[in-house]
């Protein structure tokens, strides 16, 4: 280690134990706050505190696991509890307390996240040089997104920076593998999509098979997988700036039976709703509609996840994502700091009771939640033939199945200039805090 190394190193120390000791000072004053101001009043604005959360968490699930009058009993009361706890403040003239405690006990966890913050190298992908395509292929769906390949002139824009376009216009369904290999026979040296994350991965496979460099053009509805890449989702033409100033990075690619996903595949309660008909066209009314059902087990086949030497019996949804989301996300809807670790990220649910299901709302750590990672992942069924949610395309899968993570498969272009990925934000460590607060850390690099 230089000498510069060595003070830079020493000045993220201490800048980390500053930033410890600040949380501990922030929380031990809301807490001061609290008894000074409100007095013998603070251990009744605790039990309301907790008494109206414990309200909020049984009133969502009610909504969510119920029908009729009483789903809707329960959206009242949802609305309505936070606005009786703060007329009972306003009344008490303990509002002004509360929220000073409040935005104290924000600023220790601020304080505390920044103190914990991980490296810069924890989070980004390494970039490596790229050479500008000489016949870059790219695929457009212009319903995708409502419609932002018109919005945006995609096409005219592409074919002006020198490449092939070709939309998805029907008529009748196009196949889109068949285009992308055409496109390869006859010499293409880059494949891009523009459109939603299943298209982009059938496209995405190819490009690997081929150690082709592929291009995200962000024109999807959600664009989980340009989220994680860095681009720009509001406007998908920047990502078109990497067919002339682009870097690429290596990413890690999931296969189902063969088949490439580039987020996830789901199987169980969410890819039952995936295959419900009315689901592309009204997707949160139609999760409340079946969400009952499946929470209470009532629908879909029996499923058995093996997980290396572990074994996961009966549960209600398993997703396997190609690798792991951060901050023990569910839903597959979080982000991913890195997608070239290696391995898949697996998140299994089993709900059988109340208790578990209000815990998996809360996103706890539960019994019925188990989250894993690794190299591969077979699910098997009572039943010949599972459904499937793999990147939001639903499909009905032969069982078992294996799902299998390919590393560093598909060489990413993106523009040298674009947003970025965020960094990660993680749980607080509060034994680990306390060490830092103390100077008792080990640096990094040290054990």
């Amino acid at each position: 280690m230089t000498l510069h190394e060595s003070g830079s190193t020493d000045s993220a120390s201490t800048r980390r134990r500053w930033l410890a000791r600040a949380a501990y000072l922030a929380i031990f004053s809301s807490v001061a706050v609290l008894v000074v101001f409100a007095g013998l009043h603070t251990l009744t604005l605790l039990i309301v505190a907790v008494g109206a959360l414990v309200v909020e968490v049984a009133a969502l699930f009610w909504f969510l696991t119920s029908r009729g009058a009483l789903r809707w009993i329960a959206l009242v009361v949802l609305v309505l509890t936070p606005i009786v706890v703060l007329a009972l403040l306003v009344r008490a003239s303990l509002l002004w307390v509360v929220l000073l405690a409040a935005a104290l006990a924000v600023l220790a966890v601020g304080c505390a996240r920044a103190a914990l913050s991980r490296d810069r190298a924890d989070w980004m992908m390494p970039e490596h040089p790229s050479v500008p395509p000489k016949r870059a292929f790219l695929v457009m769906n212009p319903h995708s997104g409502g419609g932002k390949v018109g919005k945006f002139d995609l096409k005219r824009r592409a074919e002006e920076l020198g490449a092939e376009v070709a939309l998805l216009e029907g008529p009748g369904t196009v196949d889109v593998e068949a285009l992308a290999r055409d496109a390869v026979a006859r010499g293409a040296d880059l494949l891009g999509v523009a459109g939603g994350d299943g298209t982009q991965a059938l496209v995405a496979g190819i490009a690997a098979e081929h150690d082709l460099p592929f291009l995200v053009i962000s024109a999807g509805t959600r664009n989980h997988f340009a989220l994680d890449l860095g681009l720009d989702r509001d406007d998908p033409s920047r990502c078109l700036d990497a067919l002339s100033d682009g870097v690429e990075l290596r990413i890690d690619l999931g296969q189902v039976d063969g088949r490439t996903f580039v987020n996830n595949a789901s199987f169980g309660a969410y890819a039952e709703v995936v295959q419900s008909p009315a689901y592309r066209d009204d997707k949160t009314g139609t999760i409340l509609r079946m969400l009952p059902d499946l929470i209470e087990g009532q629908h879909g086949a029996r499923l058995l996840a093996r997980l290396g030497d572990r074994t996961i019996e009966g549960p209600q949804a398993v997703l396997v994502s190609n690798g792991p989301y951060e901050t023990h996300d569910l839903a597959g809807l979080g982000r991913r700091p890195r997608i070239d670790h290696g391995t898949l990220g697996v998140v299994t649910i089993s709900v059988s009771s109340t208790r578990q299901a209000v815990g998996l709302l809360r996103r706890a750590r539960q019994d019925g939640v188990v989250q894993h990672s690794g190299h591969e992942v077979v699910i098997e069924a009572d039943v010949p033939e599972i459904p499937a949610g793999i990147d939001g395309e639903a499909l009905v899968v032969p069982a078992p199945v294996r799902c299998t993570i390919t590393p560093g498969a598909l060489r990413v272009v993106v523009p040298r200039n674009r947003p970025g990925v965020r960094r990660p934000v993680r749980p607080v460590d509060w034994v680990r805090l306390r060490r830092l607060a103390a100077g008792t850390e080990p640096r990094e690099g040290e054990s």
